[in-house]
């Protein structure tokens, strides 16, 4: 699921903690309310949004209008820690011209309900226009046009005042400074940028693409010298991207410089693309970026780099998305890479999919057999949001990049329009079986264990580390349970820790060092490429 951070916008939501009680009592009694399709089109709210005259060229994309309670917001956003405080209404647009306007249907596509629903009462309001459809996957950026915050006396029947596209959002000055810092220790004999072209990838969208990566050098390296490294090949969650893996890929180089872990070169690959997350896997929608990674990427960087480019010194490491990402790597690569240490994997066994199991008769991933529904974020042993309050706001932002589409677009097969068939119904939430045994066959890696334990087994003994907490805030430990029960069941030597009461943000702390358990990952995967050597600081 989510990766350490969530992006701009939900960290920034973590950092600031939930709205008030107030605007969560308001944010129920909408939701509450009858769904859209049970209004009566005259009760539509309708809302004019203009593009300011200087905006100097047609504009195109996804137009959002996020509404809350209150007053004094610099700006109005989703938070997903707060899902059904913030109503967002959405429709696409095209090609509007420079001081014209369209008529948003605030009633048509909307989430947790259609504006007609909102009790008396003030809020305020924004306007965003995702012009390049990543609001989904990163919040919003430097290429999206909003309005000012808006403030409305609202009255149920009443006038929506109209909004207009004026400028694009201002970044924070903080996140300006500390990329500026992040940057300045980019130099030669630390990391260096790789951009690799791949054939294969190129081949199947038809145009060129890119494996991007940040190496990371342990201290002392030298090209020249004939000494070669272990490698570690990491990779971020959901919402995370290529300057992400440049901030941890530093963070680990800086333990290496203090000698809290031992020196190894750490390949900080980036794994987003519009879909969502890739998640280095084979797929029929986003292509082979396994097959690239392992036959065409890392031949790349071992002729560039003093690598040991022998299996037993290849390690993986992901959290979250990346977790999973790195676990069927090894799983489906299990002859190129020496063991992975994956923390808090999304499921590895769709017996239990954040809750859900997909296999069961008549299968819903929104509502059990009794009707309650299937929640997807808990924190302190609280419910915060559902599976379909989450999917639902989801596809209100956009029809793709976002973290449940993003499953599509890795695991299901295509449809005759050529998208990814979903597996499930957005609106009802019933499960699609013939999508799901899609899933089963080439993406349930408890399955795939399972099946290829005759030819892979011994290619995979020992080789599997697993961390998640106990009270992961997406419930990932369940489908972790159940793939060590597999994992077990075929003396594997499979290593799985569960975490006591940790979540899916405090899986790596170790005492008073947040990122604690990196230490320990390192020193094992370094015991496994040089097993009896010293390297430092025990």
């Amino acid at each position: 699921m989510r990766p350490h951070s969530f992006g701009s916008r939900f960290i920034a939501a973590a950092l600031a903690g939930l709205l008030s009680c107030s605007l969560v009592s308001a944010a129920e009694s909408i939701q509450a309310a009858a769904p859209a399709s049970a209004t009566n089109k005259t009760e539509h709210v309708m809302i004019r949004v203009q593009t300011a005259a200087t905006v100097g060229e047609p504009l195109s994309g996804r137009l959002l209008i996020f509404l809350k309670p209150g007053t004094g917001a610099k700006e109005v956003d989703s938070d997903i820690f707060n899902i059904s405080a913030t109503q967002i209404a959405a429709k696409d647009v095209s090609d509007v011209a420079p001081g014209a306007s369209v008529l948003l249907d605030a009633d048509d596509i909307a989430f947790p309900a259609g504006f007609s629903h909102l009790p008396a009462g003030k809020y305020q309001a924004q306007a965003v226009l995702d012009v390049d459809r990543s609001y989904n996957y990163g919040g919003r950026n430097k290429k999206h046009w909003i309005s000012d915050v808006v403030t409305i006396n609202w009255t149920p029947g009443g006038a929506f005042p109209a909004m207009t596209l004026v400028r694009h959002p201002e970044e924070d000055p903080r996140r300006i400074a500390e990329r500026k810092a992040i940057l300045a220790k980019v130099k030669p004999d630390v990391v260096r940028e790789e951009h690799f072209t791949s054939p294969l990838l190129s081949r199947f969208w038809g145009s060129p693409k890119q494996l991007n990566a940040w190496v990371i050098l342990p201290p002392g390296y030298d090209n020249k010298v004939n000494k070669s490294y272990p490698t570690v090949y990491w990779t971020h969650g959901f919402g995370g991207n290529f300057d992400y893996s440049l901030n941890s890929g530093l963070k680990i180089r800086e333990r290496m410089d203090s000698g809290q872990i031992p020196p190894m070169i750490w390949v900080m690959l980036d794994e987003s693309i519009p879909q969502g997350t890739h998640e280095f896997a084979d797929s029929v929608n986003n292509g082979p970026w396994g097959a690239a990674l392992t036959t065409e990427f890392i031949p790349y960087l071992e002729q560039h780099y003093r690598m040991d480019a022998v299996a037993n010194s290849r390690f993986l490491n992901g959290h979250s998305s990346g977790g999973w990402a790195t676990l069927q790597l090894q799983v489906n690569y299990p002859k190129t890479f020496g063991g992975t240490w994956s923390t808090s994997p999304d499921p590895s066994d769709f017996h239990d999919f954040t809750g859900p199991n997909l296999y069961a008769p008549n299968a819903n991933i929104y509502h059990r057999a009794d009707g309650s529904d299937y929640p997807i974020m808990r924190m302190d042993g609280k419910v915060i949001a559902t599976l379909s309050q989450f999917s639902r706001m989801e596809e209100v932002i956009g029809p793709y990049g976002g973290q449940i589409a993003s499953f599509d677009w890795v695991f299901s097969p295509k449809g005759e329009d050529g998208k990814p068939l979903p597996m499930f119904n957005r609106q009802t939430g019933v499960v699609d079986p013939k999508v799901v045994a899609y899933w089963h066959d080439h993406y349930d890696l408890a399955n795939i264990v399972q099946k290829n334990w005759a030819t892979s087994g011994a290619d995979l003994q020992g080789r599997i580390h697993l961390y998640v907490g106990t009270a992961d805030t997406f419930y990932l430990d369940g489908a972790a349970h159940r793939m060590q029960a597999v994992l077990d069941g075929l003396n594997a030597g499979a290593q799985f820790t569960f975490l006591p009461g940790r979540s899916h943000f405090d899986v790596y702390a170790v005492g008073d060092d947040k990122s604690g358990l990196t230490n320990q990952i390192a020193k094992e995967m370094y015991a496994v490429a040089r097993p009896g050597v010293s390297w430092g600081k025990p």
